[in-house]
């Protein structure tokens, strides 16, 4: 018979395979915004709030704060990469304001795990302790990576677009989440459990915004490029007459020399 923790261990490394693919499908949005070099209206949030949760789970994981969970380091410490990545290139991307916002919340970030990294090793002296505080800390930020999207869920309602809130980053969402709940629930681990179970419900409410406005986006979307067309076209009609006028058989010769 399969035993519980054997069961665990096979979850956990599906669940590095789910979190990996979330941490990888935000790929074409940057893409097109390094493409365009400009953010959009891309919301920086949850890629922001991931970061914070990958360096607050690295830490939790590390032999010296709840040992036995090389799982959680491993993609956790992928994620940190990643979303260090996408994080630089919307610094690259942005202008004024919003490039300082950014800088600022990365630096604030990593002086913030530094300062808990720091305290939590030389204060608290036992891994049950350590694990309390480090794992408390890792419930309030995984919930805050799962529940960024909401600002991005905000402008799906008042623009009725989906179009910058990704399909991909959504579904990845929920089958990570569902993915690390299993895991936690195996061999309860209270701060996993929550932060992942919430991110299930966040995620489904993505799906469910995604189901409600991707025919109007649909619809925006052409109106937009309807729109493009005619300009391109009243743009050719108004600059044809002038053209006519500069090469017909009566046009006045061009001067080439001086008096």
């Amino acid at each position: 018979m399969v035993s519980p923790d054997t069961v665990r261990c096979a979850i956990g490394v599906i669940g590095n395979g789910t979190a990996l693919v979330l941490f990888l499908s935000p790929v074409p949005t940057f893409i097109r915004i390094w493409k365009k070099r400009s953010v959009e209206q891309y919301s920086p949030a949850p890629y922001v709030a991931t970061l914070l949760n990958c360096m607050i789970w690295v830490l939790y994981g590390l032999p010296l704060v709840h040992p036995n969970s090389m799982l959680v380091v491993t993609i956790n410490g992928t994620g940190l990469v990643i979303e260090l990545i996408y994080v630089t290139l919307f610094l690259l991307c942005s202008r004024g304001a919003a490039r300082r916002k950014v800088f600022l919340l990365l630096a604030t970030e990593v002086a913030f795990v530094g300062a808990v990294a720091i305290l939590v090793l030389s204060l608290a002296h036992t891994y049950e302790r350590r694990s309390m505080i480090v794992g408390i800390l890792g419930v309030l930020f995984g919930i805050g990576m799962y529940a960024a999207p909401l600002s991005v869920m905000k402008i799906v309602i008042q623009t009725k677009s989906v179009e910058y809130m990704p399909l991909s980053l959504s579904l990845a969402s929920l089958v990570n989440a569902i993915c690390w709940t299993a895991y936690a629930l195996i061999k309860f681990d209270l701060y996993i459990t929550i932060p992942n179970g919430l991110g299930v419900l966040f995620a489904v409410a993505q799906l469910v915004l995604y189901a409600i406005y991707y025919k109007s986006t649909q619809q925006i979307i052409e109106a937009r490029k309807r729109k493009a067309g005619q300009v391109a076209l009243t743009e050719v009609v108004v600059d044809a007459p002038a053209t006519a006028r500069g090469t017909g058989p009566n046009a006045p010769a061009t001067s080439t020399g001086g008096y």
